[in-house]
């Protein structure tokens, strides 16, 4: 097996039994990990180690090639490390890199020759490349300095071979995800300078007309797809991507038989430790996903040394447990950079996943808006720009000779220059476009009038076994038998809006765990049996993960629906769906965002489910920008309001109660979507009551419907009434329906399942108070749940959780002027 390359200078490996130390070994193969200046041949170290003492079989020794020494990395301190450049360049040539294409990428050798050379026409584009990042970025540095830039900014200045490589070998068809550091990476993939710059100025001319800034840059045109600002998030919605692709493929094999399209990720080698790379690999490596994972390894975070804080640094290693193939290379060389991309891009476009770590230097610091107080970093930039400028080592190289440097230097200037001349001349986005990015479609879209895509039935048949489409329609029908007779559960309601889209639109794909057996109320049943494993993702157990694949799909032509086995669950995908709420607003509307969250959850007296899964998910995520929200704790809303998110253009999140999924039945209208933006009264007070003020509006959801109607009677029977409104769209909120019944009776109560603070009901009773307070006689009555979290014992839940009791208390209070 051929070996990997040694960690950095200061990095504890232990050494495998007889055998050398692993840095010695490893530098007789070319992966030197010293300065680059004192680099001892490879022949003189096996020599040396040969008869050096100290380099027993259980040694952690590491080469300090200032000096020739070795020594223990426990004795190398922190002025060591400063001395040595804390990160030399990696001693690594093209033989070595092409020895671990041939072994680990099983590249043959006859193949590997078309990647020995680089023209010298295909060298000038790559420093023309490299030069218009360098001098993009420094015209982004003096502009923020001028305040013509405002907020966070990332430069990329030292880590140009990056780009060059995207815009040697990646097709304007790739789709390319990045993160907060991205201008170059989207000049690279064909983005317009003069629209990037435009979009850091603020300007309506901007990718995203001044929405999304520095952090996200996006272009639907050339499949730029982020910019996205908090680490590592980029991961999964690059795996959704890709599985785009593979969709597009099993959709339409005819029209994409030649289709070779991957999608790239950019990803630092600090945020490649987080557990969303483990996760993605593996989603990656079970889907044979096209899928290439660029590792940017400049060896900083803001101000940490990577190696300080990451056990593994050898990141391109981290998919051998995935069957996925990786290698390192040093961002110094342009040249071995493109025939190394070249070869692993290919690898990708025909064989499944791989990791290319590019081990590079950052030269700014990591934000002008950040103090520059790192450990060491003067010292290490101040030998970086010396010494390891690919740009600088490129114009040096024998490879250069011949070439128009001055020329492509004075055309990327012109180039430049007019990007700045565009954004200065371009006008400010007008004020009223922030609300028309709140949601792709109107709240008040009637679904029923949205058609199928051209020829989906075909698609749909094309594409399904026909026993298992048989199988699944004859579920279908005895479902909706049910529904028509009244007996139809909310779960198996929402099955049923689900299996009927899937079948109406083949361009919708559910993601769930234990999708298989159904999850944990069948709401998925039959997805992955009748329309395939893509289709229907059976996935393992973070929400995070598979939420943000339904992202990169959304943003990719499809209409994702995730259920959560339990709301609670999404805990672990809130960035991902604020992200959701946020996409088609920050990238300019460039991105729809269809996508549908659904699941069980909510508190119901009772429930003894303690306080994790007894939180209030629903009002956590009611400040997120973007996102309509529901609640369904009938079968008809369940169903209605399920088919409607599912055609909706945007993020839409379905709450439907945890305690009533299978024992509350009921009617559902069959084929009808239901308006996600209206309140319903379920129960409308006498006339008699209200014109004797005996009349309280009610307001609820999920299990509260369930709770006010078990105590009507008891509040009837006093001679009492009330007008009980189920809030199924909490987000927008119906006023107008809340305010007709206010007009009536002038009294209301919500019996609101969530906390004091900060809740769904806060919010309702505010809205009523600043848009109703002329209907009022009293002040608005919140039952809502306290701020302690939720007991197991219901002798302690009680003093929590509000129940109808409370309801009946509260409208005896109202007439007797208690409130």
């Amino acid at each position: 097996r051929y070996p990997s390359p040694a960690r950095e200078v200061g990095h504890r490996r232990t050494a495998r039994p007889k055998m050398l130390s692993l840095a010695s070994s490893y530098t007789a193969f070319g992966f030197a990990p010293g300065a680059a200046a004192a680099v001892l041949p490879a022949r003189r170290v096996m020599i040396a180690a040969a008869s050096h003492p100290a380099m027993s079989a259980t040694g952690t020794e590491t080469l300090d090639f200032t000096g020739g020494a070795l020594r223990n990395n426990k004795d190398l301190t922190d002025t060591d490390l400063t001395r040595m450049g804390r990160r030399a360049r990696p001693n690594i040539d093209w033989s070595n890199l092409r020895a671990r294409l041939e072994v680990e990428f099983g590249f043959k050798e006859e193949e590997l020759k078309q990647y020995d050379d680089v023209s010298k026409a295909d060298l000038l584009k790559g420093y023309e490349m490299m030069q218009l990042c360098r001098q993009f970025e420094n015209a982004c540095n003096q502009a923020y300095m001028q305040g013509h830039i405002r907020g966070f900014m990332h430069l990329d200045n030292g880590q140009e071979a990056i780009p060059a490589l995207i815009a040697d070998a990646i097709k304007p068809g790739d789709k390319a995800v990045s993160y907060y550091r991205e201008h170059t990476h989207a000049l690279a993939k064909g983005v317009s300078p003069d629209a990037i710059m435009a979009e850091l100025w603020a300007k309506d001319g901007g990718t995203c007309r001044g929405t999304g800034g520095s952090m996200h840059i996006y272009d639907k045109e050339t499949n730029f797809q982020g910019g996205w600002a908090l680490v590592c998030e980029q991961l999964p919605y690059a795996a959704g991507a890709a599985r785009s692709i593979l969709l597009d493929r099993q959709l339409d094999p005819d029209g994409t038989k030649d289709d070779d399209r991957i999608a790239v990720v950019f990803v630092g080698e600090g945020g490649a430790q987080n557990g969303r790379m483990a996760e993605c690999l593996n989603a990656a490596a079970k889907e044979n996903l096209p899928l290439l994972f660029i590792v940017i390894d400049n060896g900083r975070a803001i101000n940490t040394f990577t190696p300080d804080v990451a056990a593994n640094n050898d990141v391109f290693e981290q998919g051998q447990h995935y069957g996925v193939p990786g290698i390192r290379v040093d961002g110094g060389s342009m040249e071995q950079t493109l025939k190394t991309g070249r070869a692993v891009v290919d690898y990708v476009r025909t064989k499944g996943p791989a990791i290319m770590q590019v081990h590079t230097y950052r030269f700014q610091g990591h934000s002008p808006a950040d103090p520059e107080h790192e450990r060491g970093r003067k010292d290490e930039k101040k030998w970086a720009r010396a010494e390891a400028d690919p740009i600088k080592l490129f114009e040096a190289d024998e490879a250069a000779s011949g070439l128009d440097l001055d020329g492509a230097l004075k055309s990327v200037k012109a180039v430049v220059k007019q990007s700045l001349d565009f954004a200065r001349e371009s006008p400010p986005p007008p004020a009223e476009l922030a609300k028309e990015l709140e949601f792709p479609d109107a709240p008040s879209t009637d679904y029923n009038a949205r058609p199928p895509p051209a020829g989906a039935d075909a698609i749909t048949r094309a594409t399904t076994d026909p026993e298992a489409l048989a199988t699944c329609e004859a579920h279908v029908a005895e479902l909706q038998s049910l529904a028509k007779r009244g007996e139809i559960s909310i779960a198996d309601a929402v099955n049923l809006a689900v299996l009927e889209e899937m079948l109406r639109d083949p361009t919708t794909v559910c993601h769930a765990e234990d999708l298989q057996a159904g999850s944990s109320y069948n709401i998925p049943k039959l997805t992955q049996q009748t329309f395939g494993k893509l289709r229907g993702a059976d996935e393992i157990i973070d929400e995070g993960h598979f939420l943000g694949k339904a992202i990169g799909e959304g943003m990719n032509g499809y209409r994702p629906i995730v259920e959560m086995m339990n709301t609670n669950f999404a805990i672990y995908a809130m960035a991902e769906i604020s992200s959701a709420g946020n996409t088609f607003a920050t990238t300019g509307g460039q991105f729809q965002m269809p996508l549908t969250i659904v699941g069980a959850g909510g508190t119901a007296p009772n429930q003894a489910l303690g306080a994790e899964h007894s939180q209030p998910f629903h009002a956590y995520i009611m400040g997120i920008p973007g996102l309509k929200i529901g609640a369904a704790a009938s079968p008809d809303a369940a169903y209605g309001m399920t088919k409607s998110m599912i055609r909706d253009n945007g993020p839409c999140f379905l709450f439907l109660p945890v305690k009533m999924m299978k024992e509350t039945k009921g009617h559902a209208a069959v084929g009808e979507c239901m308006p996600i933006n209206k309140c319903k009264l379920v129960h409308k007070a006498s006339d008699d009551a209200v014109a004797g003020g005996r009349a309280v509006t009610v307001l609820t959801y999920l299990h509260g419907l369930k709770e006010c109607q078990s105590v009507l009677p008891e509040i009837q029977a006093e001679g009492l009434d009330i007008d009980l409104i189920e809030l199924r769209s909490l987000k927008p909120l119906d006023m107008e329906t809340i305010r007709d019944s206010l007009a009536r009776t002038h009294k209301v109560a919500i019996l609101d399942e969530s906390t004091n603070s900060g809740g769904v009901g806060a919010t309702v009773s505010a809205l009523i108070h600043e848009q109703c307070f002329d209907l009022l006689d009293a002040p608005v009555k919140r039952l809502c749940m306290d701020d302690a979290p939720v007991p197991y014992a219901s002798s302690m839940e009680v003093a929590v959780v509000k129940r109808g009791s409370d309801v009946v208390k509260a409208v005896f209070d109202f007439m007797l002027k208690k409130i």
